[in-house]
């Protein structure tokens, strides 16, 4: 049984994403189970200093997600959030066996497909030239690099441009986006020259963040390239 994490502002702002995860990992025969409970994993009060609001909203993540084996996310951040933040949250509040198999119970979309399916079954099909975006939670807290790729490399019509500097930070950072806006615009702006000098037409990631942040650059310059979310890619 394969239950899914759907986090708060995909729920609100991307909720195709969602569906779309749903749809490939039923294409893949796994039995979805969601918990409409769910609310959030507490990254973003932790990000804005709230350490007792973020510990309250981990604690109700635990409640809603205990002895689940399999738990999938569309994103590295909360998955990486949840793996690597929650043993200092439950240190010496929950036994370190339970909690150990807690956080390796979550899973992000791509290394789970890799690891725990057949993701060979898939067939998407999309046209045109894509750079991929290592997103900084997907590479640095996940260790999540190859997995996209080789799902990409599925996609029939997709050419796949390797960019040398696929793994610098898209400027998003949360609430760094908010509190060093231009230094985060200036980012932003670098990642979409990189895609502009490949003459791609899709921007691809695992994390709708990174993607949102490079959309709104991107939109507001009229610039002709779209973001992507890799389930979005694989249930085309």
């Amino acid at each position: 049984m394969t239950h899914i994490f759907i986090p708060c502002f995909i729920d609100q702002l991307f909720p195709q994403t969602a569906v779309n995860m749903v749809t490939v990992l039923k294409n893949l025969d796994c039995d979805v189970q969601y918990n409409p409970n769910q609310t959030c994993c507490g990254q973003p009060a932790l990000n804005a200093g709230y350490w007792d609001e973020a510990l309250e909203v981990a604690q109700k993540f635990v409640d809603d997600f205990c002895n689940k084996k399999r738990i999938v996310c569309p994103s590295a951040s909360c998955v990486g959030f949840v793996k690597n933040q929650f043993p200092q949250f439950f240190e010496g509040q929950m036994d370190k066996m339970m909690l150990d198999n807690f956080t390796a119970s979550i899973f992000e979309f791509s290394e789970f497909l890799i690891n725990h399916c057949n993701y060979r079954n898939l067939r998407p099909k999309l046209s045109g030239k894509a750079m991929y975006h290592d997103s900084c939670a997907a590479l640095r807290e996940c260790n999540i690099r190859e997995e996209p790729r080789k799902l990409l490399q599925l996609v029939e019509g997709l050419e796949l441009l390797d960019n040398p500097k696929s793994d610098v930070c898209c400027g998003f950072g949360g609430t760094f986006a908010t509190k060093f806006e231009p230094i985060s615009v200036a980012m932003a702006e670098q990642k979409v020259q990189q895609a502009l000098d490949l003459e791609v037409n899709y921007i691809i990631s695992t994390d709708l963040s990174c993607l949102m942040h490079l959309n709104g650059y991107i939109q507001k310059n009229n610039i002709n390239i779209e973001t992507m979310h890799l389930a979005d890619v694989l249930v085309c």
